[in-house]
């Protein structure tokens, strides 16, 4: 820390700052809370932000820093006085901290201004204002205001009121002892990991050590985004685990509980895929949704505005939120019901309750679709085209297809694609070449029905529809196979192809775009996997190699994402995602 005595000086000690660092320009006479400082100085998420009387500056914007102080300088002239005369538009900006601010921002960089609440952060320019402002900090503990905005703003009810509650202090704690959200989210991981091998063993006891580890596991789920909170520590490969390390503990609990089912003698791999396709294809609606609608124009509709109501009746917002069965309440119910009953039961409730929850939120996304007059952006469609993840085959009928028109074609097209998929998967002789032509019609489907841009009301159904006739045809010729542990090794084949999917979103969501076009062909896109799965069982009717064929897609497509998401997520252009609405 350095002290400079005016506008000038400041502008020499900070050019002098080496270029790889953060620099941060406060009054002298600032007047408020530490943690005010703290989230207008230390987040590592932007470029520049400012709270009245202080502001920093990453090095990406420590050259359009000292410009705006030299231009402040010579405006003020470089020994006048920090406070700019009374006839400055705002109060918070006739600091130098404050009118550098602006003058950023007039030159095109974000200044991020976070919201303070009820701390305080002041520039008194007399006594009697520095005594008020003083009064005022005195009575708000910043400690417990930064303990409460650790917990995420919308959560569910288990989690509000079950986790929450102590979760926060185990968040300090971690704080203190100099743990960072990464070191808890991988403690998360591995407790996950653990209960499903206890719930691998088959036995009551393992059940239920299985149930009890799997709650400890969502506690530290949850400590890990409060920690990152309390501490402001975001990070690239934060965002990676924390987006991804869910999944993967839902998957293998999943896993765990079916090999334990096994080994009790109930074979219940299809209900474990099964509740795995329908929660990832419910996620897929609500990421659709979301980014066909983020920026699109006149964003209104009837059924938007009896949703806002709703919010505004306290026992609603909970019953709302415990309808959509988000994870807290599913974890909840997964670890009770793994210590009371069998797996089999686990599965039925997940899917019923799974079920019921994707029925009342699709419903309702149709209904806002249907009466909303909105105009989809250019970028919402280049979203919509992503989360397809059309391959080349598909590509290939785009091109040479004309665009069908029509408001509501593209969703059509893509229904009865999924439609001609699984039910030749379903109802066709197993193994016949007739189910390897339905997937060529798939494949023709699938390409008409992104030939056009992804604007319409209803196109955000494309890629839910897509998720449904890759995944459930998977599962589908799995089941009827065969050949041994053909099931288990589809699992395997579409944990690795949703983790591709949920990487996507996360990137979509990052604003860094989609996965490179060469990653969606070499993996062949949605229609090519189904293609080639319909082909192998076609070819490998009743042999064990429908099995060995299965496992080898399934790792081959494991290590292409995987090896090109751990490259992307530990660059330098990964985005530092922070989730702070997610529900499920």
């Amino acid at each position: 820390m350095q002290t400079a005595a005016d506008a000038g000086d400041a502008a020499t000690l900070l050019a002098a700052v080496p270029a790889g660092r953060r620099v941060a320009l406060v009054d002298p006479r600032f007047v408020g809370h530490v943690h005010a400082l703290r989230l207008g100085l230390t987040d590592p998420r932007f470029a520049a932000a400012t709270v009245p009387g202080a502001l920093t500056a990453q090095p990406e914007a420590r050259g359009a820093l000292l410009r705006a102080l030299r231009h402040t300088t010579a405006a003020v002239g470089a020994g006048a006085p920090v406070v700019a005369p009374d006839t400055d538009p705002a109060p918070d900006d006739r600091t130098v901290p404050g009118r550098i601010a602006v003058a950023l921002e007039a030159e095109g960089t974000a200044v991020k201004r976070p919201e303070l609440g009820s701390l305080t952060a002041t520039v008194p320019t007399d006594a009697g204002a520095r005594a008020t402002a003083e009064s005022a900090r005195d009575e708000v503990d910043d400690e417990a205001v930064r303990l409460r905005s650790a917990v995420k703003a919308h959560d569910g009810f288990f989690t509000t009121f079950g986790i929450s509650p102590y979760s926060r202090y185990i968040a300090r704690w971690c704080a203190r002892l100099g743990l960072t959200p990464n070191q808890v989210t991988t403690a998360s991981l591995i407790t996950a990991l653990v209960a499903a091998g206890a719930a691998a063993t088959g036995t009551r006891g393992g059940y239920v050590a299985a149930g009890l580890l799997l709650l400890v596991s969502f506690v530290l789920d949850c400590t890990d985004g409060q920690l990152a909170r309390y501490s402001l520590q975001y990070s690239t490969m934060g965002a990676w685990l924390d987006a991804t390390f869910d999944r993967a503990k839902e998957y293998a609990y999943y896993a765990g509980l079916a090999i334990g089912a096994v080994r009790g003698g109930d074979d219940v791999w299809v209900l474990a895929l099964g509740a795995m396709i329908l929660q990832a294809c419910r996620h897929v609606v609500d990421f659709s949704f979301n980014e066909a609608n983020h920026d699109a124009v006149a964003n209104t509709s009837p059924t938007a505005a009896l949703s806002d109501k709703l919010d505004s009746v306290g026992w609603t917002v909970w019953a709302r939120r415990m309808i959509v069965l988000p994870i807290g309440e599913r974890w909840a119910m997964i670890a009770v019901l793994t210590a009371l009953t069998t797996p089999r039961i686990v599965f039925y409730a997940l899917l019923i309750g799974c079920a019921l929850a994707a029925c009342y939120t699709t419903a309702g996304r149709l209904l806002r679709s249907l009466t909303r007059r909105a105009s989809r952006t250019d970028r919402a469609a280049q979203a919509l085209a992503d989360l397809a993840d059309s391959g080349p085959l598909a590509q290939g009928v785009a091109t040479v297809a004309p665009g069908l028109r029509g408001a509501f074609t593209a969703p059509a097209v893509a229904l009865l694609g999924t439609v001609v998929m699984i039910g030749g998967a379903l109802f066709l002789p197993y193994g016949s070449w007739l189910t390897v032509a339905a997937a060529a019609v798939y494949v023709v489907l699938s390409g008409l029905a992104v030939a056009r841009p992804l604007k319409g009301a209803l196109d955000w159904l494309v890629p839910p529809f897509f998720r449904a006739a890759e995944y459930v045809t998977i599962l589908v010729l799995a089941a009827r196979s065969d050949a041994p542990h053909a099931v288990p090794a589809a699992f395997g084949l579409i944990s690795a192809v949703a983790y591709h999917h949920y990487d996507t979103v996360y990137r979509i969501r990052g604003g860094t775009g989609a996965p490179p076009q060469w990653l969606v062909r070499t993996i062949g896109g949605h229609e090519g996997r189904t293609a080639l799965v319909a082909v192998l069982a076609a070819v490998l009717t009743h042999a064990a190699g429908f099995t060995t064929a299965l496992t080898a897609l399934a790792v081959a497509v494991a290590l292409v994402v995987l090896v090109e998401s751990i490259r992307f997520w530990v660059s330098s252009s990964a985005p530092a995602v922070h989730d702070e609405g997610e529900l499920a």
